[in-house]
């Protein structure tokens, strides 16, 4: 009866969460958006600094699919919104120069927005955020594109008040087309040089794969020219070139300019594009003496080595710092850790450590290491605290012992043998038991009311508006009465093995009594 009692917790607590997965799915939206669309949204997503909500797929409160559901619909969590993506391939093998894509690595999903750049909605503690896709921290594994948003194959896309201009299903970078009769230059990030005048206009003519027209608007290792004199001058004047100013761009020029690059904070890639503007600017950066930079290299090297420290030996016992301060604290949110939010990383944060991995299923060392940085803060079904493993085997033991006091027999191994008594006290016997298994049977439905209760009030949060989705609102309320039909069903079935088995139990000890009672009078009349 143990094991069955289980088993319908089990079965119920199932029914219950598949019953609101369900529900969640009919709310799908049929919505469509563009691959630009989606990447605008993003954007504005991170500039607006919307808030990062477990379930959130509103404008200003999203998780990271919700970031995307919000947009387009479509499926409401990562792992669907990959499976029926339209098409996908691994990030290490590169990114298609596409905007919009959907990018996915186990329980995290974000969205390329062009230039090697993506937006996640990452946690509580990080919201929206904007980030190179390489990123050895995030670990991007996929890209897709979503079933919901429509791409560009060829012709004109206007993304964040850029115009680029795509073929074979990618916008094209450092280069020139031809397209009704006028020029158009693309830089190294795929903008054009102009305005388009008809946005539906396909490319005629011929075509030419670098800039060697009169009016290139970006230079790069082998261009020459006038341009290329001025570009030296100007890093020769900031101290980052030291060579002759010659109108050549070669390997001298190349390296001074991504010093300049790296010095004002933009992308390191040695072309001379657009941000030519930051170079000819009153803010750009003069380049820093030898010492200074050797200082600052030793300090950058001390703060690589403290990094690559904490990632391969984790952050454990002895401690301390914000890191650790926002592990107890994230600790404490999901109910494992009830001490001071200090920095110190104690024995008290260690086991609450331990019993975080040990709930979900991590290596239990006490220490956080990637794996359990990741399940902690940014896996979005990560496991909250509940009950002790020491508490559920106390709280075992008790239910045995007391199972032991009314029932000594074993319930598995054979007919129980009750104790010789009046029928009355049989039947005290049977009414103790039945309580037991009544008291046990409320407590299954109040854990699966409170499993419904939690899971529908995250799935309120997902519900997306009028505007963006159309909900099939009475196949739902079908669908659930269903469920909750065989809910019931299962709750009677419990009550019946039980009732069955008592009485069963209670017929077979009333037999054996009367044939005692038999017994005893044929002795009696012998004698």
């Amino acid at each position: 009866m143990h094991r069955i009692k289980k088993l319908t917790a089990i079965i119920l607590s199932i029914l219950t969460l598949s019953s609101v997965c369900v529900f969640g799915a009919t709310t799908s939206a049929s919505a469509s958006g563009t691959g630009a669309g989606l990447a605008e949204y993003a954007l504005n997503a991170y500039y607006s600094g919307w808030s990062y909500v477990y379930g959130g797929a509103t404008p200003g409160a999203v998780d990271c699919s919700g970031l995307i559901y919000s947009y387009c619909g479509g499926e409401r969590c990562g792992d669907p919104q990959l499976n029926t993506a339209t098409e996908t391939g691994s990030v290490s093998a590169g990114v298609p120069r596409v905007h919009g894509l959907g990018l996915w690595r186990p329980g995290h999903v974000g969205v390329y927005v062009g230039d090697g750049m993506e937006v996640d909605a990452r946690g509580d503690e990080y919201g929206v955020c904007y980030e190179s896709i390489y990123s050895s921290y995030l670990g991007w594994t996929y890209w897709f594109k979503l079933a919901a948003v429509s791409y560009v194959t060829n012709g004109w896309e206007k993304f964040n008040g850029d115009y680029y201009y795509y073929e074979n299903g990618q916008y094209i970078v450092d280069t020139s087309r031809v397209i009704d009769g006028t020029t158009y230059y693309f830089d190294s990030k795929g903008r054009s040089s102009q305005t388009p005048s008809n946005m539906s206009s396909t490319t005629s003519g011929s075509s030419s794969s670098s800039f060697s027209s009169s009016k290139p608007t970006s230079w790069r290792n082998g261009s020459s020219g006038d341009e290329v004199k001025k570009i030296q001058n100007r890093l020769a004047e900031l101290g980052f070139y030291t060579g002759a100013i010659d109108g050549y761009f070669g390997d001298g020029t190349e390296q001074a300019y991504r010093a300049f690059q790296k010095a004002a904070g933009l992308t390191v890639d040695g072309i001379a594009g657009s941000d030519r503007e930051v170079l000819y600017s009153d803010d750009a950066p003069y380049a820093k003496n030898e010492e200074t930079t050797k200082a600052d290299e030793k300090e950058d090297d001390a703060e690589a080595e403290t990094e690559a420290s904490e990632t391969t030996e984790g952050i454990k016992a002895g401690d301390s710092g914000e890191k650790v301060a926002s592990i107890q604290s994230r600790l404490k949110e999901l109910g494992y850790y009830d001490g001071e939010e200090n920095g110190n990383f104690d024995s008290a944060t260690t086991s609450a450590v331990k019993a975080f991995q040990s709930a979900n299923g991590l290596e239990v060392t006490g220490v956080v290491d990637d794996e359990t940085h990741y399940m902690l803060f940014y896996y979005e079904y990560a496991v909250a605290y509940e009950e002790t493993v020491e508490e559920t085997e106390a709280t075992e033991a008790t239910e045995e012992a007391t199972l032991a006091t009314v029932n000594p027999g074993n319930m598995e191994s054979g007919p129980v043998q009750l104790p010789e008594a009046s029928s009355v006290s049989g039947y005290i016997i049977a009414n103790e038991q039945n309580q037991l298994y009544a008291n046990k049977a409320s407590e299954v439905v109040e854990m699966t009311n409170s499993v419904t209760k939690r899971a529908l009030s995250k799935s309120a949060d997902v519900i997306p508006s009028a505007t963006t989705a159309e909900v099939k609102r009475t196949a739902s309320i079908w669908l659930w009465f269903v469920l909750v039909a065989v809910i019931l069903g299962a709750l009677s079935l419990m009550f019946f093995i039980r009732d069955r088995k008592t009485n069963t139990r209670y017929a077979r000890y009333t037999a054996k009594k009367k044939k005692r009672l038999e017994k005893s009078s044929i002795s009696s009349a012998r004698w």
